[in-house]
Protein backbone atom coordinates (compact mmCIF):
# COMPACT_ATOMS: atom_id res chain seq x y z
CA UNK A 1 0.00 0.00 0.00
CA UNK A 2 1.11 3.71 -1.18
CA UNK A 3 1.71 5.80 1.98
CA UNK A 4 0.35 9.63 0.53
CA UNK A 5 1.78 12.31 3.06
CA UNK A 6 0.03 15.96 2.62
CA UNK A 7 1.42 19.13 3.83
CA UNK A 8 -1.77 20.97 3.88
CA UNK A 9 -1.81 24.80 3.96
CA UNK A 10 -4.47 25.08 6.54
CA UNK A 11 -6.97 23.60 8.42
CA UNK A 12 -10.20 23.87 5.71
CA UNK A 13 -7.55 21.85 2.91
CA UNK A 14 -7.03 19.40 6.10
CA UNK A 15 -10.68 18.90 6.19
CA UNK A 16 -10.86 18.18 2.69
CA UNK A 17 -8.22 15.92 2.68
CA UNK A 18 -9.55 13.49 5.49
CA UNK A 19 -13.26 14.18 4.03
CA UNK A 20 -12.75 13.73 0.25
CA UNK A 21 -9.47 12.81 -0.99
CA UNK A 22 -9.06 10.15 1.76
CA UNK A 23 -12.01 7.83 1.30
CA UNK A 24 -11.51 8.60 -2.35
CA UNK A 25 -7.89 7.36 -2.78
CA UNK A 26 -8.03 4.77 -0.22
CA UNK A 27 -10.04 2.90 -3.10
CA UNK A 28 -7.28 3.08 -5.15
CA UNK A 29 -4.90 1.41 -2.03
CA UNK A 30 -3.42 4.66 -1.45
CA UNK A 31 -3.38 5.33 2.59
CA UNK A 32 -3.51 9.23 3.28
CA UNK A 33 -2.10 11.22 6.12
CA UNK A 34 -2.70 15.29 6.35
CA UNK A 35 -1.00 18.27 8.45
CA UNK A 36 -0.99 21.45 8.48
CA UNK A 37 2.32 23.97 7.80
CA UNK A 38 3.75 24.26 11.28
CA UNK A 39 3.79 27.78 11.48
CA UNK A 40 5.45 28.14 15.05
CA UNK A 41 7.03 25.40 17.54
CA UNK A 42 7.58 26.29 21.57
CA UNK A 43 8.82 23.99 24.45
CA UNK A 44 4.80 23.23 25.24
CA UNK A 45 2.87 23.60 21.84
CA UNK A 46 3.17 23.40 18.09
CA UNK A 47 0.80 25.70 15.99
CA UNK A 48 -0.11 24.51 12.25
CA UNK A 49 -1.83 26.35 9.77
CA UNK A 50 -0.48 29.23 7.35
CA UNK A 51 1.88 29.52 4.54
CA UNK A 52 3.84 32.58 6.10
CA UNK A 53 7.18 31.73 4.64
CA UNK A 54 8.59 29.34 2.06
CA UNK A 55 11.00 28.59 4.70
CA UNK A 56 8.86 26.99 6.81
CA UNK A 57 7.31 24.80 4.32
CA UNK A 58 9.96 23.34 3.33
CA UNK A 59 11.07 22.61 6.70
CA UNK A 60 7.82 20.72 7.24
CA UNK A 61 8.45 18.71 4.16
CA UNK A 62 12.05 17.99 4.63
CA UNK A 63 11.66 16.63 8.07
CA UNK A 64 8.78 14.51 6.72
CA UNK A 65 10.78 13.17 3.73
CA UNK A 66 13.54 11.91 6.69
CA UNK A 67 10.67 10.68 9.17
CA UNK A 68 9.53 8.19 6.04
CA UNK A 69 12.38 7.00 4.13
CA UNK A 70 10.37 4.17 2.80
CA UNK A 71 9.91 3.82 -0.61
CA UNK A 72 6.25 3.16 -0.89
CA UNK A 73 5.74 6.42 0.92
CA UNK A 74 4.71 9.84 -1.07
CA UNK A 75 4.92 13.47 -0.47
CA UNK A 76 2.16 15.92 -1.76
CA UNK A 77 0.83 19.69 -1.02
CA UNK A 78 -1.96 21.63 -0.76
CA UNK A 79 -1.12 24.98 -0.93
CA UNK A 80 -2.90 28.20 -2.47
CA UNK A 81 -1.56 30.30 -5.08
CA UNK A 82 -3.09 33.20 -3.62
CA UNK A 83 -1.11 35.05 -1.10
CA UNK A 84 1.68 32.40 -1.96
CA UNK A 85 4.90 33.86 -0.07
CA UNK A 86 7.49 35.74 -1.89
CA UNK A 87 10.20 33.81 -1.36
CA UNK A 88 9.40 30.80 -3.07
CA UNK A 89 11.25 29.66 -5.58
CA UNK A 90 10.84 31.33 -8.95
CA UNK A 91 8.46 33.37 -7.05
CA UNK A 92 9.84 36.51 -9.06
CA UNK A 93 10.40 35.15 -12.57
CA UNK A 94 6.82 33.40 -12.28
CA UNK A 95 4.67 36.99 -12.15
CA UNK A 96 5.91 37.50 -16.01
CA UNK A 97 3.42 34.54 -17.01
CA UNK A 98 0.21 36.07 -17.86
CA UNK A 99 -1.08 32.99 -17.88
CA UNK A 100 -1.95 31.48 -14.24
CA UNK A 101 -2.09 27.77 -15.52
CA UNK A 102 1.87 28.68 -16.65
CA UNK A 103 2.62 30.74 -13.78
CA UNK A 104 1.59 27.69 -11.48
CA UNK A 105 3.16 25.14 -13.46
CA UNK A 106 6.20 27.06 -13.62
CA UNK A 107 6.48 27.08 -9.78
CA UNK A 108 5.18 23.84 -8.82
CA UNK A 109 8.40 22.55 -11.35
CA UNK A 110 10.76 24.77 -9.54
CA UNK A 111 9.42 23.40 -6.29
CA UNK A 112 9.97 20.22 -7.03
CA UNK A 113 13.94 21.17 -8.22
CA UNK A 114 14.12 22.48 -5.11
CA UNK A 115 13.02 19.55 -2.58
CA UNK A 116 14.87 17.53 -4.71
CA UNK A 117 13.03 14.15 -3.98
CA UNK A 118 11.53 11.63 -6.29
CA UNK A 119 8.81 10.73 -4.02
CA UNK A 120 7.26 14.32 -3.59
CA UNK A 121 4.64 15.68 -6.05
CA UNK A 122 4.24 19.51 -5.53
CA UNK A 123 0.76 21.04 -5.95
CA UNK A 124 -0.08 24.17 -5.56
CA UNK A 125 -3.95 24.99 -6.26
CA UNK A 126 -5.54 27.68 -8.58
CA UNK A 127 -5.67 30.29 -6.85
CA UNK A 128 -7.37 29.00 -3.88
CA UNK A 129 -9.58 25.91 -2.29
CA UNK A 130 -12.00 28.51 -2.40
CA UNK A 131 -11.96 27.74 -6.67
CA UNK A 132 -13.65 24.21 -5.86
CA UNK A 133 -16.70 25.40 -3.94
CA UNK A 134 -17.48 27.98 -6.84
CA UNK A 135 -17.28 24.42 -8.77
CA UNK A 136 -21.08 24.92 -7.78
CA UNK A 137 -21.77 27.25 -5.75
CA UNK A 138 -24.91 26.51 -5.78
CA UNK A 139 -24.63 24.48 -3.05
CA UNK A 140 -23.99 26.62 -0.83
CA UNK A 141 -27.20 27.31 -0.52
CA UNK A 142 -27.74 24.08 1.82
CA UNK A 143 -25.75 25.54 4.43
CA UNK A 144 -27.00 29.58 3.70
CA UNK A 145 -30.37 29.66 2.90
CA UNK A 146 -30.65 33.50 3.74
CA UNK A 147 -28.38 33.90 1.07
CA UNK A 148 -30.09 32.89 -2.07
CA UNK A 149 -30.10 36.00 -3.62
CA UNK A 150 -26.26 37.22 -2.99
CA UNK A 151 -25.59 33.45 -4.29
CA UNK A 152 -27.15 33.61 -6.96
CA UNK A 153 -25.58 36.62 -8.17
CA UNK A 154 -22.00 35.14 -7.31
CA UNK A 155 -23.08 32.73 -9.43
CA UNK A 156 -23.36 34.85 -12.87
CA UNK A 157 -19.89 35.88 -11.10
CA UNK A 158 -18.54 32.28 -11.90
CA UNK A 159 -20.18 32.00 -15.08
CA UNK A 160 -17.75 35.04 -16.97
CA UNK A 161 -15.51 32.60 -16.24
CA UNK A 162 -14.51 29.00 -18.27
CA UNK A 163 -13.00 27.79 -14.88
CA UNK A 164 -13.00 28.96 -11.43
CA UNK A 165 -9.51 28.02 -11.23
CA UNK A 166 -8.77 31.44 -13.37
CA UNK A 167 -10.81 33.53 -10.70
CA UNK A 168 -8.15 35.64 -9.62
CA UNK A 169 -5.66 36.67 -7.43
CA UNK A 170 -6.47 39.91 -6.62
CA UNK A 171 -6.76 41.29 -3.43
CA UNK A 172 -10.84 41.77 -3.34
CA UNK A 173 -11.30 39.29 -6.09
CA UNK A 174 -9.80 35.89 -5.23
CA UNK A 175 -12.28 33.35 -4.32
CA UNK A 176 -12.28 33.54 -0.74
CA UNK A 177 -12.84 37.29 -1.01
CA UNK A 178 -16.36 36.91 -3.70
CA UNK A 179 -17.68 34.24 -1.03
CA UNK A 180 -16.90 36.84 2.07
CA UNK A 181 -18.51 39.55 0.19
CA UNK A 182 -21.89 37.67 -0.75
CA UNK A 183 -21.90 35.76 1.80
CA UNK A 184 -20.60 37.30 5.18
CA UNK A 185 -21.00 34.52 7.29
CA UNK A 186 -18.49 32.53 5.35
CA UNK A 187 -15.38 32.83 6.42
CA UNK A 188 -16.21 31.82 10.06
CA UNK A 189 -17.65 29.04 9.08
CA UNK A 190 -15.44 27.81 6.37
CA UNK A 191 -13.28 25.27 8.25
CA UNK A 192 -16.23 23.10 8.81
CA UNK A 193 -18.78 24.48 5.72
CA UNK A 194 -16.00 24.56 2.73
CA UNK A 195 -15.20 20.86 2.87
CA UNK A 196 -18.63 19.53 3.15
CA UNK A 197 -19.94 21.70 0.45
CA UNK A 198 -16.87 20.52 -1.43
CA UNK A 199 -17.93 16.80 -0.48
CA UNK A 200 -21.82 18.17 -1.66
CA UNK A 201 -20.65 19.21 -5.10
CA UNK A 202 -18.36 15.63 -5.73
CA UNK A 203 -14.85 15.24 -6.82
CA UNK A 204 -15.99 14.10 -10.67
CA UNK A 205 -17.94 17.57 -10.80
CA UNK A 206 -14.58 19.49 -9.41
CA UNK A 207 -12.39 17.55 -11.74
CA UNK A 208 -14.67 18.47 -14.65
CA UNK A 209 -14.57 22.47 -14.01
CA UNK A 210 -10.93 22.25 -12.32
CA UNK A 211 -8.11 21.12 -14.93
CA UNK A 212 -5.40 21.85 -12.39
CA UNK A 213 -6.62 19.97 -9.88
CA UNK A 214 -7.82 17.51 -11.84
CA UNK A 215 -4.25 16.27 -13.16
CA UNK A 216 -2.92 16.57 -9.21
CA UNK A 217 -5.80 14.34 -8.16
CA UNK A 218 -4.95 11.93 -11.52
CA UNK A 219 -1.70 11.98 -10.69
CA UNK A 220 -2.04 10.62 -7.39
CA UNK A 221 -4.53 7.87 -8.78
CA UNK A 222 -1.62 6.55 -10.08
CA UNK A 223 0.49 6.06 -7.41
CA UNK A 224 2.34 2.68 -7.54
Amino acid sequence: MIRLHIVAEGQTEEEFVKSVLTEHLGILNISTDVHCITSKRTKKKVYRGGAVSYGKIKKDIMLWLKQDRNQEARFTTMLDLYALPNDFPNFAESQNKSDPYQKVEQLEAAFGNDINDPRFIPYIQLHEFEALILSDPQKLTERFPDYQVNIHKLLAVCEKFTSPELINNGSTTAPSKRLNKFIPGYEDAKVSVAPLIAKKIGLPTIRQKCPHFNAWISQLEQLR
